[in-house]
């Protein structure tokens, strides 16, 4: 008979994901120091800042399937910041936001917006993703309801990453839910971005802040997304798939 692995409890995955934590911990204060001696660094008000943004940083993160969200934007996060040689209170200030909100954020303690996650991304220069999804395997299913979900903050409106463009693809998929009453408005992402919008269900006007059109299921939309841009469902259960593209 085939043998049934029996699913961890959640104290064990808690001890196992501490246990992680503090390897980590470990190795990259030793990584820090070597970094520092063999190839220069500095010390800002925050931490110490690689002055080579390409100094290696040694880092073992535990299984993507074992982390929460905010375990994941956290890893991803600090990872982006080490790696483009910026403190804290300089990426708090590209992006507009408080600094004890990104020092959230990299703990892993914060549950950030949309909004907050595309102010990131900019500063940064990455594509939305990479502050989600970690390296998948080739062949992948997510299911309907599944997905890394992020919720706007000023409308029924969430976004789940589906899937995330490889080196040389450089897009995002997601799959849009919203609901009406609420409009949600997105300020310019980068220059260059493109988004691609196929509704699926109900009807939403979507585009440029200043002119949007009106979709039902099936249509698609293709508009600039580095300049103000619009959601809005006009039907209960609305939902869509957006596609961005990086240049």
């Amino acid at each position: 008979m085939p043998v049934t692995a029996s699913r961890p409890s959640v104290r064990h995955i808690e001890r196992m994901l501490f246990i992680v934590n503090m390897a980590i911990g470990f190795v990259n204060m030793v990584s820090c120091w070597a970094i520092h001696t063999e190839a220069g660094g500095c010390m800002g008000d925050d931490e110490w800042v690689p002055t080579d943004r390409y100094a290696p940083v040694v880092r073992f993160e535990p299984d993507a399937a074992q982390q929460s969200p905010q375990a994941i934007i956290a890893t991803s996060l600090r990872r982006e910041r080490v790696r483009a040689g910026i403190s804290l209170t300089e990426l708090a200030n590209r992006a507009g936001i408080a600094k004890s909100t990104l020092s959230q954020l990299e703990s892993g303690t914060g549950n950030p917006s949309i909004e907050t996650l595309w102010a990131l991304c900019v500063a940064l220069d990455i594509p939305f993703s990479r502050l989600l999804d970690p390296p998948r395997p080739t062949i992948q299913v997510i299911r309907a309801g599944e997905g890394r979900v992020v919720a706007a903050e000023q409308a029924d409106y969430q976004a789940a990453l589906l899937a995330a463009g490889m080196s040389n693809s450089r897009r995002d998929i997601f799959r849009i839910t919203a609901e009406p009453g609420h409009v949600r408005r997105s300020q310019p992402h980068m220059p260059g971005v493109l988004e691609h919008v196929i509704l699926a269900a109900g009807r939403a006007l979507v585009g440029l802040m200043d002119d949007p059109v009106e979709l039902g299921p099936g249509d698609y939309i293709l508009y600039p997304a580095d300049v103000p841009h619009v959601f809005e469902a006009l039907e209960p259960g609305t939902w869509a798939v957006l596609v961005n593209e990086y240049p």
